[in-house]
Order: structure tokens, then C-alpha cells, then sequence
């Protein structure tokens, strides 16, 4: 599969630079022992939910079923739980705590090993560019709602994280503690003292935004356009110490092993291929169908079987993004559009009056003031 993503002027160290996108392989892996149906997670950083409450004295168990979840579930980091069920319980737990860092502290708190295999077979890769490529390319076997990419640009490589499931509740929540475990990760791979050129979150500026840069130990860039790790190219190469071959080529048998044992919903995975690809506009029907390696007729084909359409899926991302910009961030509604590959604001206003019955300004607007309501 693919991953790519363009940040356009959210950056500028990055704004004038040309990319050049890393290529995986198109296939969606397994999950653990099962299958990993689409929209589902294992709890893997989410575990780290419970902990962080009791720091809060808020008692976890009653908020755990308010968002339609066994607490039992919580024992154990590798049982699935639906990935709209994470948000309705970040947004739970953002209200009861009053903290609109929470996801970031559930991240913090979390380590390399919070992702499971993943997080091994990266233990165990010769390079961090290597480990960050196994990430990219296996991730959904521990999580089918969100989906990472890795691009370079000229002398800066960017690591960018988006949530893809449709109807997502605190998607801000979830890209802040996406990123802080991924820093975690990487400096366990490249030591204690390592950190990013810059961060760049999808995320209205908090109040507080020293907890951001404690744990990022780098400028922090809210109202994005994604949520990305932008650092040195060169730290693609360095080496991870204490590597094992041995272990790799073992952990990458059983990933193989599972995806053979994997049953792929086939819209999904156009769907994942669609969240990193809309906003760099390479994302028409023929490139997706040439990225899969399949015929045109094909992709329709079998879309048409799922009971889909490419155009509805497409439709179906663009909204997705387009809320998440529009609920979570300040970016201007012309900037949204131009992301979304709109020439005009007046067409993506069109557009979105037609997914939503109302234009950008007024969703923004009433989620301005349900927020105020809240507060």
C-alpha cells in the first residue's frame, strides 16, 4: 500500500519542498491471532486510559461503560475494542478530567511495546528508517481506524498520522497521543535525546502549551492541516542498537503468516489509501487502481461489490477531513478546500452543503458554540 502525504503550508520549513513518497506494499495485514475487522483497534496505548484517570481521582470503570465498553477489557492490551468507542471515551474523559491534553498524557505514557508486534519487529529493525517503515506498512494489524504515512522532502523526512473512520469523536485527542507515543518510540530506537525539527498537530492552540513542548522538546504548530513528525532525513539511518536479525526475520514470518490468514474488506482498504492521498491530490481512480496493481474496471468492480462506489468513498474522506479541520482546528475554510483539492472555497462549500445540509461556516460555528456549551 502506499502511504504518502502532502502537508502543504502548514510548515515552513517544509512549505517549498519536493517530495518524494515511500512506497509499501498494498496489502492490509492481520491482527493479532484474528482477523482485525475494519474500525476496530487493540487497546495497545489506549490501555494507558485507566492510569491516567486515576491521576484525575476519576474512578475509570464508570466512564469505561458510559462509552460502551467492558472496563475487564482494559487487563489487557491486546483486545479489540471499536475505534469509535476510543473516541466517545477520550471525549468522556477530556470532560471529566477538564483536560484538553488528555490524549497527549495517554500517549506520554505510553512505550514501543504499547504496539505490540509492531513495536518488536521496530525493535529489532536494522535502521529507524526501516523501523519506521514497518510501522507504516503493519500498523493496521493493531489498528484498523487510523493509518500512518512517510515521506521525505528534500533534507526532512515527515511521519504523519490520520484518523480515516468516519463519524471519529476526539480525533484531536487521538492524533496528540498518536504523536507522543511515536516520539516515544523513536527515542528508544535513537536514544533518550533524540527530538523532531517541529510538530504539527490538527488541533485548536490550547491554553497550556507547555506540556506539548516538554514532551516534544520542539516547536509545536497547532491549527495543521495534519498531525506529523517533521525531523532530519539523515536520522533515517541511524542504526538501532541491539537489532537481532534473527528476531526480525522471525517477527516478519508471523506478520507474513497473518496476512495470509487475513481477510481484507476491500473499501477499507481504499479507504486508508484515500485518508493519505486526498490532500496531496494524487488520488483519482486510475492511480488508485495502478497503486493496487489492479485494471480500472477492476476497482469498480469489486467496489461494486462491497455495495460502494469510488466516488461515495472519496466523498466519504472528504467530509471526514473536512470535519475533523472544521471541528478541531482554525485553519481557513479556503485553505480546507484547497487541501481537499477544490480550486474554489465556493465549490467546497457546495460540496459540503451537500454531505451535511449545512455550509462549513455554520457547522464551525455550531461547534464552536456545543463546545462553549460544554465548557
Amino acid at each position: 500500500m502506499v502511504m504518502t502525504d502532502s502537508i502543504g503550508p502548514a510548515s515552513e520549513i517544509i512549505s517549498n519542498r519536493r517530495e518524494k513518497p515511500i512506497f509499501f506494499s498494498p496489502k492490509v495485514l492481520a491482527g493479532s491471532s484474528r482477523t482485525l475487522p475494519p474500525g476496530y483497534i487493540h487497546l495497545g496505548v489506549a490501555k494507558e486510559i485507566a492510569p491516567i484517570l486515576s491521576e484525575f481521582n476519576v474512578d475509570s470503570v464508570p466512564l469505561i461503560r458510559e462509552a460502551g465498553l467492558d472496563p475487564a477489557l482494559f487487563d489487557d492490551g491486546t483486545n479489540v475494542i471499536p475505534h469509535a468507542a476510543l473516541g466517545r471515551l477520550l471525549s468522556l474523559c477530556v470532560t471529566r478530567t477538564n483536560c484538553n491534553h488528555f490524549g497527549l498524557l495517554v500517549g506520554m505514557s505510553a512505550s514501543i511495546l504499547s504496539l505490540g508486534m509492531v513495536g518488536r519487529l521496530m525493535q529489532h529493525s536494522e535502521t529507524l528508517g526501516d523501523a519506521l517503515r514497518a510501522l507504516v506498512s503493519n500498523l493496521c494489524i493493531q489498528n484498523r481506524g487510523s493509518v500512518p504515512s512517510l515521506t521525505v522532502s528534500d533534507d526532512v523526512a515527515i511521519f504523519t498520522f490520520s484518523v480515516y473512520q468516519s463519524e471519529a469523536e476526539s480525533a484531536d485527542q487521538i492524533s496528540d497521543g498518536s504523536l507522543a507515543v511515536a516520539v516515544n518510540a523513536m527515542r528508544s530506537l535513537c536514544g533518550p535525546e533524540w527530538h523532531p525539527l517541529e510538530v504539527l498537530l490538527p488541533r485548536m492552540c490550547p491554553k497550556d502549551q507547555e506540556p506539548y513542548r516538554r514532551h516534544f522538546r520542539a516547536p509545536v504548530r497547532f491549527n495543521q492541516e495534519s498531525a506529523s513528525i517533521v525531523f532530519p532525513v539523515r536520522d533515517l539511518k541511524l542504526r538501532i542498537p541491539g537489532a537481532d536479525p534473527m528476531m526480525r526475520a522471525m517477527l516478519e514470518e508471523r506478520i507474513q503468516q497473518m496476512k495470509g490468514a487475513q481477510g481484507s474488506e476491500f473499501s477499507d482498504d481504499i479507504r486508508r489509501l484515500l485518508r493519505m492521498r486526498l490532500t496531496s491530490n494524487h488520488c483519482s481512480a486510475d492511480e488508485i487502481a495502478h497503486l493496487l496493481a489492479i485494471h480500472r474496471r477492476t476497482l469498480s468492480r469489486r467496489l461494486k461489490d462491497s455495495g460502494m462506489g469510488y466516488r461515495a468513498i472519496t466523498n466519504e474522506i472528504r467530509f471526514e477531513i473536512a470535519r475533523q479541520l472544521l471541528t478541531d482546528t482554525q485553519v481557513p475554510l479556503a485553505q480546507i478546500a484547497a487541501a481537499l483539492g477544490y480550486s474554489e472555497a465556493s465549490a467546497f462549500t457546495r460540496a459540503f452543503r451537500r454531505w451535511s445540509g449545512q455550509t462549513p461556516k455554520h457547522w464551525r460555528d455550531n461547534g464552536l458554540r456545543s463546545d462553549l456549551a460544554t465548557a
